[in-house]
C-alpha cells in the first residue's frame, strides 16, 4: 500500500470519526430535561377537541312568497394553520438551546476525534526524502577539505545540516571517545578525513559558533567550551557535541546522515590540543 493510499484512507477514517461524534451526541436526545404544565397542555387539546365537535351544520331559512328553501352549508374544512399545535416560548427556547448545545459538543468532539487521526497519522508518516533529518550531501570531499585545513583549521559551517565540518585524522579515533562510531569519513592515503558536528550546544542548544584564535567552539550563552573535534573542555556542558554519521559516495561527496546523531561522554584523552590561543567568550 502505498503512502498517498495511507494518508487517504487516514482522511477518510478521521472524516468517519468526526460524523460519529456528532451523530452520538445527537442521537442523545432526552425530553427529561424538560419540564412543562402539561396539564395546561392537556386541558388546551381538550378545548380545541370540544370546539370541533360542538360545530353543526348551518340552517338557513329563505323565506319567500310560495315556498320556503331550507339549504344546508357545510362546514367550511379546517385550516391546518388554526389547527397547529402551539409551542410557548420556554419550550421553543429550551428546544432551540438545546439543539445548539448539542451541535457545538458534537462539532468539537469530530474536531478532536480528527485531530488526533490526524496527529496519529502523521507520527506514523514516512520519513522526509529532503531536508535536515536526511542524508544531505555538501560537495566533494576534497573541496571542502581545502576549505577547512590552511594554517589554521577554519571549520566550515553548512546550514542545511546544521553542521560544523572539521578535520579528523581517522587514526586519532581509536581510543578516543567515539570510537568505532561512524563519524569520520573520507581519510586515508595520508589525508584527513571529515567530521560533522551538530552546531548546538550539549548544555541548552544554544548555537556554537567556532573561535579560530582558540582552535574551538565557545557556548555564548553560559561558556561551554570544546575544541574543534568536539570534545568538551569547560563548562555546564555534560558530554562532547554531538556528531552526525557521514559517509562519502561513489562521486567522492560527502554526506552528512542528519537522521542519524552519536552522543559521546566528555572525554578524558583529547584528541586536538585546545586553547591554542586567546578565547572569543
Amino acid at each position: 500500500m502505498s503512502a498517498t493510499t495511507i494518508f487517504v484512507l487516514g482522511i477518510i477514517a478521521a472524516g468517519l470519526l468526526a460524523g460519529a461524534g456528532v451523530f452520538v451526541v445527537a442521537a442523545r436526545r432526552s425530553t427529561d430535561t424538560i419540564s412543562f404544565d402539561r396539564r395546561a397542555l392537556k386541558a388546551d387539546r381538550e378545548a380545541r377537541r370540544a370546539r370541533n365537535t360542538n360545530r353543526q351544520p348551518a340552517v338557513v331559512t329563505h323565506e319567500r312568497e310560495e315556498d320556503i328553501i331550507e339549504a344546508t352549508v357545510e362546514t367550511p374544512a379546517s385550516d391546518p394553520l388554526l389547527d397547529r399545535e402551539e409551542v410557548s416560548p420556554a419550550e421553543y427556547a429550551e428546544n432551540r438551546r438545546r439543539f445548539l448545545n448539542r451541535s457545538l459538543v458534537g462539532l468539537f468532539a469530530g474536531v478532536v476525534l480528527g485531530g488526533q487521526a490526524l496527529a496519529y497519522l502523521a507520527f506514523l508518516w514516512p520519513r522526509l526524502k529532503s531536508g535536515f533529518g536526511t542524508p544531505i550531501n555538501i560537495g566533494k570531499v576534497d573541496d571542502l577539505r581545502d576549505q577547512i585545513v590552511g594554517t589554521a583549521i577554519e571549520p566550515l559551517f553548512v546550514a542545511a545540516a546544521q553542521s560544523w565540518i572539521v578535520p579528523f585524522d581517522p587514526a586519532d579515533q581509536d581510543g578516543s571517545s567515539f570510537e568505532g562510531l561512524p563519524v569520520v569519513a573520507g581519510g586515508g592515503a595520508g589525508k584527513e578525513g571529515l567530521m560533522a558536528l551538530w552546531q548546538r550546544c550539549v548544555h541548552l542548544g544554544c548555537r556554537v559558533p567556532s573561535c579560530v584564535p582558540s582552535q574551538g567552539f565557545e557556548c555564548p550563552c553560559h561558556g561551554s567550551k570544546y575544541n574543534f573535534h568536539g570534545e568538551y573542555f569547560a563548562g555546564p556542558a555534560p558530554r562532547n557535541m554531538d556528531r552526525f554519521g557521514v559517509e562519502v559516495n561513489d562521486n567522492g561527496e560527502l554526506i552528512v546522515n542528519t537522521g542519524d546523531v552519536y552522543q559521546t561522554p566528555r572525554a578524558t584523552t583529547f584528541t586536538i590540543a585546545y586553547p591554542q590561543g586567546p578565547a572569543c567568550v
